[in-house]
């Protein structure tokens, strides 16, 4: 089963003492989590990325025995969220280490708490494969496989074995931190022409209303439909009275 969820940009990582008796957390996997190649390009502001991720893991207790996963991430189009949204995470497929992961997530957003996004990603398993040789001739070898297919979409991670999936949302996470700033900047340019079109729109709709004062009703419905009643209604009831319009 597949499942989407929104990951917080902003992290802030802090030294953890593990706790003997479990290991394997989350912290575990982030701390030990190495970017080694990451997408050139950012992720799109109005449409979907697929990030194409290789993986090389040691597996514990076993000597030169390195696991090499192969998949997808994709990146849905981002979402301004609220922090209320924030930690409310559908992470079922990647398990509890993960859902602890995203809840610190939530805690620690630091100065993009006013302002978050929300990336829905979608894990998509394609290959996993296991190999008899040292970690770094493995990850050469992977190295000169991703340049060969020349994709600026594609990252390499080291990670570990368990748990696997919390390396995936590190890497979403530095993902999202590159590619923040521009699509701020994408969605206020875009606000921005929105809310110039809509003025553009306003001030025709007082002009063929103050030469049709039958479009007067359309120009009110017009006006509080995009919530700019209270900002226009002086100058609408002005239009009425010079119009003489009796409705």
């Amino acid at each position: 089963m597949r499942r989407d969820f929104p990951v917080t940009p902003h992290v802030s990582l802090i030294t953890f003492i593990m706790d003997s008796k479990k290991q394997f957390d989350f912290w575990y996997a982030v701390n030990n989590t190495e970017l080694v190649t990451t997408p050139t390009t950012r992720l799109e502001t109005f449409g979907e990325t697929i990030v194409n991720y290789h993986m090389v893991c040691e597996l514990m207790d076993s000597v030169d025995k390195v696991c090499i996963r192969e998949g997808q991430l994709k990146a849905l189009k981002p979402e301004i969220i609220t922090p209320q949204s924030l930690g409310q995470m559908d992470l079922e497929d990647f398990g509890q280490d993960a859902k602890n992961y995203a809840d610190w997530l939530a805690k620690h957003g630091g100065d993009l708490r006013i302002l978050q996004y929300g990336f829905r990603i979608q894990k998509q398993e394609i290959k996993e494969h296991i190999v008899t040789d040292q970690l770094a001739n493995v990850l050469d070898r992977v190295k000169t496989e991703v340049k060969a297919k020349d994709d600026p979409l594609s990252a390499i991670l080291i990670g570990v074995d368990d748990p696997w999936q919390v390396c995936l949302l590190k890497l979403m996470v530095d993902l999202v931190q590159h590619s923040a700033k521009g699509n701020i900047q994408d969605i206020r340019h875009q606000a921005a022409a929105m809310q110039h079109s809509l003025s553009e729109s306003i001030e025709r709709g007082f002009l063929e209303a103050s030469r049709d004062p039958s479009k007067i009703n359309a120009l009110a419905e017009r006006l509080k439909q995009n919530g700019l009643w209270e900002k226009y209604e002086d100058r609408f009831f002005s239009l009425v009275k010079a119009s003489g319009y009796r409705g």
